[in-house]
């Protein structure tokens, strides 16, 4: 079957509760989004910024109290620079840019000076005002060294990259895997095989790739052999669908804590559990959304999530994109008013400390 049939948003006979809520609780920080020019063309702005308007997308946080945005796209170096330009430097306390590691150094030198220039270059974004390290997931599915080896997360070259992290109080915001499913065949029996069929280099599960299993556990030994650096696992760890994992993580690692970003279609078809889960370590998990550019109707839906009782919902604000994840719908975490405040920001801004936010 083409991955372009049947793949409609299906009507639904039940008559459930509608909740809008324009603005946020409390005021927000989204914790993990991308403002650069890094990810642009996955919007069809490649080579320009994912925001086009900085004004405009100021106006819409003060719409729907968004008090900060942390953007994952500075990279490093001139790249760096302008991204603080136009975000940080320009709107003092409403933006936190994180910057990048040169992988490429691991191909380009041999092993000691490699850690050494990866450990430079995060100095030099430090000193420059960068708050925080992000690494994605080609970090074990794609950075290769000179000999042409996957480096996983947990690679000894590593080491002094992230140890000189928590030295420099920057927390490390990962990326590591993706849903459990992309590892799964690809047919009518895997739940994402819509999106597979759109996006067929999403498919992991391949030859001369590490399972899943292999790197979340590469994951673990990371934080676990850094215990000053804190790290923020992003999409609840890449295991949002076993909140039982998450909570075991979080229980074993004082240092992790993990954010919900581009996760509420996986949480909302378990809201009481993901409801126990905040309820239980209110203090570690994240609001973010990884939805870029940001729009009204973006985080609208995550203020329904988070705060109604709403149920069985679409999960997505794109008409044009009706089942990104999975054809399934959702039902809302109706969070209580406490959960609200480090939920939305509190624990953010205790993550990021240094960034004034």
């Amino acid at each position: 079957m083409s991955s372009k049939q049947s793949i409609s948003l299906i009507r639904t006979a039940l008559r459930v509760s509608e909740t809008r809520i324009e603005r946020a609780a409390v005021p927000a920080v989204d914790a993990h989004n991308h403002l650069g020019r890094w990810l642009s063309s996955w919007v069809g702005r490649e080579g320009d910024w994912t925001v086009a308007d900085v004004g405009a997308l100021l106006a819409l946080m003060d719409a729907v109290n968004v008090a900060a945005i942390v953007n994952l796209d500075g990279r490093w170096g001139a790249e760096l620079e302008a991204n603080l330009d136009r975000y940080d430097r320009a709107h003092p306390g409403r933006f936190a840019t994180f910057c990048h590691a040169p992988w490429e150094e691991l191909a380009a030198r041999p092993a000691a000076a490699a850690a050494d220039a990866l450990v430079a270059s995060l100095r030099a974004s430090h000193a420059a005002g960068a708050k925080g390290l992000k690494v994605w997931k080609d970090l074990g599915l794609g950075v290769r060294d000179g000999e042409g080896r996957l480096v996983m997360p947990d690679d000894p070259r590593l080491h002094d990259l992230f140890e000189a992290a928590g030295e420099l109080g920057l927390p490390v915001l990962i990326h590591t895997a993706d849903p459990v499913a992309f590892w799964w065949p690809v047919d009518e029996s895997n739940e994402r095989w819509d999106e597979l069929g759109a996006h067929p280099e999403w498919a992991f599960g391949k030859p001369g790739l590490p399972s899943y299993e292999e790197l979340l556990a590469s994951l673990e030994r990371l934080v676990a052999a850094h215990p000053r650096t804190t790290f923020v696992g992003a999409h609840m760890a890449s295991a949002a669908e076993d909140l039982a994992r998450v909570g075991r993580m979080l229980d074993d690692h004082p240092n992790l804590v993990v954010d919900i970003s581009a996760r509420i279609a996986e949480l909302g078809r378990q809201p009481r559990a993901a409801r126990r889960l905040l309820e239980r370590h209110p203090t570690r998990v994240l609001f973010g959304s990884d939805a870029f550019p940001p729009s009204r109707e973006m985080y609208e839906l995550h203020w329904r999530f988070a705060e109604s009782d709403d149920e069985q919902f679409h999960y997505h604000w794109e008409p044009d994109d009706p089942w990104p994840s999975g054809r399934w719908r959702i039902s809302a975490l109706d969070l209580a008013p406490e959960l609200l405040e480090p939920f939305y920001a509190g624990n953010a801004r205790r993550v990021l400390a240094n960034a004034g936010i």
